[in-house]
């Protein structure tokens, strides 16, 4: 399957339309919901200055899109285990009377042939309303959300959100914004990747494009090769290939002003075990700033254990050990294609975007200095 990019060069994601009403009480709460491929997560936070205060947070593993890959439809049973996390979320969400709140589905909802009929079901059975949002909108979320992590210095930024079922990837070029500017110009993404009505610095969208494979679904494509090493090196081969079309996939980039950032569970396990954490620590690991020969270190390191030794690895964790190397495949890819010094740790993405997204609508959300 090709990946999803701008129909011609200029085409830009719209802007989110807000369902909240303008209101400028601080103390409103806020909820956002992502379902993916393999997770459904939801945070409830309200803002404070230009940061978020959480109130309450959801995180499960449902395998949504568990054999998408060859039948083409979302499975009763992975369907079930979703339906019954949602009904979680809707108790979290009643409790803390939330009446502001994004709730979208993304890649698995997207590629299946009932994934629409399983929307309705879940408004018929929990009653809350998911968006099917476009791999563009998926996109300029996830890089709004890590505005906070660019660095001052950074002339050019790559966001890579490696999700359950497809990666996005931004490319941003910030050479025409002041260096003190640079974050909040980024924020300032979130009426469009070509917002417009401001006299302020924008970031300038290079390109972007969403590439219809992620930690599971790459992890299916090639789940037929028993040899270890052997089906790493093939899905990193196999990915690359879908980069054929992104613009500066054929362009030699300076090292100088570049920065990576990257936003997944991936991404986040692999600055853990880079860091020997045996208890995950979000406060370590988010805007840790990492290098190509770190992080293919650890990647050395995962190989070296096998699937045994990394099932059972506390540095990767139960959930993760079984997707670890499909993402590690994707994130060498990167950096083999994009060599740096800077990768920034995000352990942030599509929730955070949601939110910002509906506060900075309202009104609520302070720009960065």
């Amino acid at each position: 399957m090709p990946p999803r990019r701008p129909q011609r060069a200029g085409a830009f994601p719209k802007a989110v339309e807000s369902p909240a009403q303008k209101n400028h009480a601080r103390s409103r709460l806020y909820a956002a919901l992502d379902l993916g491929t393999n997770s459904c997560r939801m945070l409830i936070a309200q803002p404070r200055g230009n940061q978020l205060q959480v109130v309450d947070s959801f995180s499960k593993s449902v395998q949504l899109g568990q054999g998408l890959e060859s039948t083409g439809k979302l499975s009763r049973a992975a369907m079930q285990r979703t339906i019954a996390a949602l009904h979680v979320c809707k108790q979290k969400l009643v409790r803390h009377g939330v009446k502001h709140m994004r709730l979208v589905a993304t890649e698995a909802c997207r590629r299946a042939s009932n994934g629409r009929s399983f929307i309705a079901q879940v408004k018929r059975e929990t009653g809350l309303q998911l968006d099917i949002i476009s791999p563009e909108e998926e996109a300029r979320l996830a890089v709004i959300s890590c505005a906070p992590l660019v660095s001052p210095k950074a002339e050019q930024v790559l966001v890579v959100d490696i999700g359950g079922g497809s990666t996005e990837l931004v490319w941003l070029d910030l050479t025409d914004v002041p260096e003190r500017e640079r974050s909040r110009a980024i924020m300032r993404l979130h009426a469009g990747f070509r917002p417009t009505g401001t006299d302020k610095p924008v970031a300038k969208v290079v390109d972007w494009i969403s590439v219809p494979l992620g930690v599971a679904t790459l992890r299916e494509q090639f789940q037929d090769v028993e040899d270890d090493a052997a089906r790493f090196a093939l899905m990193s081969w196999y990915f690359e290939e879908h980069l054929a079309a992104f613009a500066p996939s054929t362009q030699q980039q300076p090292q100088e002003g570049f920065q990576i950032i990257g936003t997944s569970g991936t991404v986040t396990t692999v600055a853990a075990s880079h860091l020997g954490l045996k208890r995950y620590d979000r406060t370590k690991v988010d805007g840790l700033q990492m290098t190509s020969s770190q992080i293919d270190s650890v990647i050395r390191d995962y190989l070296t254990l096998g699937p045994e030794g990394r099932r059972t690895d506390p540095r990767i964790g139960r959930d993760r050990h079984a997707l670890i190397m499909s993402g590690a495949a994707i994130l060498q890819t990167m950096l083999r294609l994009w060599p740096t010094e800077r990768l920034s740790v995000a352990d942030r993405g599509l929730r955070e975007g949601l939110l910002y997204a509906q506060m900075s609508a309202d009104g609520l959300m302070l720009e960065p200095k």
